[in-house]
């Protein structure tokens, strides 16, 4: 009886006396009883099965005498078998790998574990579990077997996945590129390579990645590829023509090219030390824009069937992000192209003096919609224009097309302030242009552009304030005449818009400028302005040009946006 089993193990052994019996009898275990001495005194089926023998033909019989031997079928030493050892110690023990000689003289290996039965404190003899060693072996194998393949799946599917994920990260097919061949090799293949379609028809090889300790000049081997028709032999050439992923064993990689481009392709192959290789098409099939070649050099490791569907569905994935690539880069070069045809050139009336920049956004970045301008009024007035359309795209490129015509238009022969101006283009916004919201400083010269004496008054429409910096080495922000940006709901501003008005000393130097100057990632805007007042007032006395060339390349890295920069100085009396 067991202590602690409480009634229901009690009515078990009471009221059921045959349970046992029945539980040994249907045990799939092999399962021998043997007494102190070492004697057989119950066998159950799963025992007679495996041995080869009858319960009847077995019970009373010493164990080891009858069962055990060595691996040549030769008798043990009754001091050499373990089991008669555990007996005599009354204690638990296993064995892995013994024989055992089966009835009918065939000899068996056997795993076995041995716990002793007692009944109030005595020692009745053990109770010895045996198994099939050479089964369990197999077993273990399938199990370790299925364990590392689950593990590859599970690798492969990281891999994808996380292909996926870097590879979305970025609209710039060079990095791309190189996102790629670094997450590929080594952890899928010790080369790889990349040939693109690139105009009507021509084949580039834009990417080459190899191992660490790799000949550097062969993964420079960068180039414009032959030309070859559709029937030319090679995998490649299937794969750029709208063929299947083509797998290659040892001997595939060895043979012969059949035109120039398999001679590449072959020569690749061979320098990379090649013992299998796999190529498919990036992109679907009906838009195929190159080709992923992965080369594995160990011939104990050669790319197989799962391996070429992994691979494939990486060149899917590669494809479409190449594809988005590039009609990014298309749309952003037409984006960049709209805006500095639009940003005109800047007058220099008298003596002031006019200098701007623009700087596109980092590549990887989308096309924005920053602006500036500069023109004369109709009184002569000098009206200066700093703006930024909300969003990055193509569309904030032509917002920023369509404020720029209709504040020209609006300011054009207006005598009133700045502020009625940019009200009157806030009241036309919705109607005749695409623009949801932006922001922008107006402000106007007054005075002899020769002589002065000089005002500007200006409003701002959400802006970042403008930079002074005077001659004895002042610079402070223009902060007065903010108002709403453009686009705001009606009735959020409750009147018109501000207006501020400023003397500007003979010499001095007015800095406009976009949000893509002082914002950084990581770094707040008062840090970004106090960043930009100190690197202005550092080039105040340097030539106009100078000051703005020099100015955005002391800004920090890492701004994701375009900007753009205009600067006005008055000459000295």
């Amino acid at each position: 009886m067991v202590e602690g089993v409480g009634d229901e193990g009690r009515w078990w052994s009471a009221a059921e006396p045959g349970f046992w019996r029945q539980v040994v009898g249907q045990l799939g275990t092999a399962l021998i009883v043997v007494d102190p001495a070492g004697r057989i005194l119950a066998v159950n089926p799963a025992a007679e099965r495996l041995l080869g023998r009858a319960a009847a033909a077995m019970r009373g019989e010493d164990a080891h005498d009858l069962l055990h031997r060595d691996a040549d079928g030769g008798r043990i030493t009754r001091e050499q078998c373990p089991l008669l050892r555990a007996v005599a110690e009354r204690a638990e023990a296993r064995g892995e790998g013994d024989i055992c000689l089966r009835g009918d003289g065939h000899l068996i290996a056997i795993s076995w574990s041995a716990s002793p039965l007692t009944d109030d404190g005595v020692f009745m003899g053990m109770a010895v579990l045996f198994t099939d060693a050479a089964g369990d072996r197999s077993a273990r194998r399938e199990r370790a077997a299925y364990t590392r393949a689950l593990e590859d799946l599970t690798e492969r599917l990281t891999l994808v996945a996380e292909i996926t994920d870097v590879l979305g990260q970025t609209l710039e097919t060079d990095e791309a590129l190189a996102r790629l061949g670094r997450l590929l090799v080594p952890r899928l293949a010790d080369w790889a390579a990349v040939d693109l379609r690139v105009g009507s028809g021509e084949v580039h090889r834009v990417a080459v990645t190899g191992p660490e300790g790799r000949d550097a000049a062969r993964e420079d081997w960068r180039e414009r590829l032959p030309e070859a028709g559709e029937a030319a032999r090679s995998p490649l050439v299937q794969v750029l023509n709208g063929g299947d992923p083509v797998l290659q064993r040892d001997a595939d990689v060895a043979a012969p090219a059949a035109s120039a481009l398999a001679a590449v392709h072959s020569g690749f192959l061979r320098a990379a030390g090649a013992t299998s290789a796999v190529t498919v098409p990036l992109g679907p099939r009906r838009q195929i824009t190159g080709a992923l070649t992965l080369v594995r050099t160990d011939p104990a490791h050669p790319f197989d069937t799962s391996d070429l569907k992994v691979v494939s569905d990486i060149g899917r994935r590669v494809g479409l992000v190449i594809d988005n690539a590039r009609r990014f880069g298309r749309q952003r070069a037409v984006a960049e192209a709209m805006q500095r045809n639009l940003l005109a050139p800047l007058p220099q009336p008298g003596r002031l003096r006019l200098a701007a920049r623009y700087q596109p956004a980092p590549a990887g970045s989308q096309v924005g919609g920053d602006w500036y301008d500069a023109f004369e009024r109709k009184d002569g007035t000098l009206a200066l224009v700093i703006g930024d359309v909300v969003g990055h795209d193509l569309t904030a490129a032509a917002g920023m097309a369509q404020l720029h015509g209709i504040l020209r238009s609006l300011a054009w022969d207006h005598t009133g302030p700045p502020g009625a101006v940019v009200d009157r283009l806030d009241d036309a916004m919705p109607a005749i242009t695409t623009v949801p919201m932006a922001t922008l400083v107006l402000a106007l010269l007054e005075g002899s552009p020769h002589t002065g004496p000089w005002t500007l008054r200006w409003t701002s429409a959400g802006h970042p304030p403008p930079l002074l910096l005077t001659q004895d080495g002042q610079a402070r922000y223009l902060e007065a005449g903010q108002g709403l940006l453009l686009g705001t709901p009606p009735g959020t501003g409750g009147g018109s818009r501000p207006n501020a008005t400023e003397p500007l000393p003979p010499g001095s130097t007015l800095l406009l400028y976009t949000d893509g100057l002082i914002e950084i990632p990581g770094s707040d805007l008062d840090t970004g302005l106090a960043r930009l007042r100190r690197h202005a007032l550092a080039l105040a006395h340097e030539p106009l040009d100078t000051l703005c060339d020099q100015l955005p390349a002391r800004m920090p890295p890492g701004s994701t946006d375009d900007v753009a920069l205009l600067a006005l100085r008055l000459p000295l009396p």
